[in-house]
């Protein structure tokens, strides 16, 4: 379990800090006009969501805690990423298809024992 454990908290930690952390400090409204070209109503407000799931949720699946839930919210962002970039050239949707890949393990395995989902579940 050591190893899911590493792959949990190097895509949780990239995730949040390289992808979610950039829009939440000053890239959402770029990100909303990608959103808007998508066709999304509201493109602000998911363009908000989407950052949110990236920063909040790849923290939460690092830590393991609230896994399933966190990484089912990240991995919605990634299926839209993908979607998004299903035109595109496959070295461009890559990224998004990795991240979207371990946040489906995360919802399907949970956080693993080494992980404060583990800690909280023994303390109940």
């Amino acid at each position: 379990m050591l190893g899911w454990t590493v792959v949990r908290v190097v895509f949780g930690l990239t995730l949040a800090l390289l992808h979610g952390l950039p829009k939440v400090t000053g890239g959402v409204e770029q990100f909303a006009r990608g959103v808007a070209a998508l066709g999304f109503p509201y493109p602000t407000f998911f363009a908000w969501c989407a950052a949110l799931a990236e920063l909040v949720g790849g923290l939460l699946v690092a830590v393991g805690l609230f896994t399933r839930p966190a990484a089912a919210f990240a991995g919605f962002t990634m299926m839209v990423a993908l979607y998004r970039h299903r035109v595109d050239p496959f070295a461009r949707m890559e990224l998004a298809l990795l991240y979207f890949s371990v946040m489906l393990a995360a919802v399907l395995i949970g956080a693993g024992p080494l992980s404060l989902d583990a800690k909280v579940r023994h303390r109940a």
